[in-house]
């Protein structure tokens, strides 16, 4: 039975990752229509106005430090690269928030100011922006603490939220087919798009409970601290004669 619940854990890790390969190229794909920006295009549709100065910027940095992070997020959160190459876990994961902190996150809020969806996905999306960059600085500093579980549990939220950019796009393709088209699908989706997977991954993530006190860890004999702290011969026997006739008297 352990196996077969392995094996499907498995094949669903696999499928995600499958799945979040495939949209990502096909997003990558899709930016011929933005070199030079085609404002026909679905995304730029509208955008035409103020697609100049800051917003032009943010959107091209968010254009090019988007993938990067997520397909950085894919190798980061692997378990077996972690366990096989952790040099390059470091290296690729200082990589992975300087990415994050300094690129995505500031373009991520700037571009929310100008959601086409209206305000409602705006704030959505500059509390994604802003909880992802959360999560990596509390990641860092788990890493810096040697906390290792705490920093693994902060870099998959952060990854979850980064998948977001997935998640939406799947979302916005089952609409198409389903043929929903009303003004509140948008904004509802932005915030499902992240607020779903990280409340799954709380609510199904095992929690260990701590135990009140610590147990005190047993003062060892004196005769083997002097072993160890390279006491002389003659030191070592009158130590063990002396625990010797402790043991003695208290028979």
């Amino acid at each position: 039975m352990q196996s077969i619940i392995s094996m499907l854990q498995r094949t669903v890790v696999l499928l995600t990752g499958l799945l979040i390969l495939k949209v990502t190229v096909a997003t990558v794909w899709g930016y011929r229509s933005y070199f030079p920006p085609d404002f026909e295009a679905d995304f730029l549709l509208g955008r035409e106005p103020y697609f100049f100065g800051s917003y032009r910027w943010a959107f091209y940095v968010h254009l090019a430090s988007g993938p990067v992070s997520l397909l950085l997020g894919m190798l980061l959160i692997s378990r077996r690269f972690r366990m096989r190459f952790p040099d390059r876990h470091r290296i690729l994961g200082r990589i992975q928030a300087a990415n994050v902190l300094l690129l995505v996150v500031p373009s991520g809020v700037w571009l929310a100011c100008f959601a086409s969806a209206g305000a409602i996905a705006g704030v959505s999306f500059g509390l994604l922006a802003v909880f992802t960059g959360t999560c990596v600085v509390f990641g860092w500093r788990s890493a810096v603490s040697r906390q290792f579980a705490d920093h693994q549990r902060w870099m998959s939220r952060c990854f979850l939220l980064l998948c977001s950019a997935v998640v939406i796009r799947v979302i916005g393709g089952l609409a198409t087919i389903l043929g929903v088209d009303a003004p509140w699908f948008n904004p509802v989706a932005s915030w499902v798009s992240w607020l779903v997977p990280l409340a799954v991954f709380e609510l199904t993530r095992p929690r260990h409970r701590r135990s009140g006190r610590p147990q005190a860890t047993p003062d060892p004999p004196r005769w083997r601290t002097l072993l160890h702290q390279g006491s002389s011969p003659a030191m070592e026997i009158a130590a063990r004669r002396s625990a010797a006739g402790t043991s003695a008297k208290r028979g």
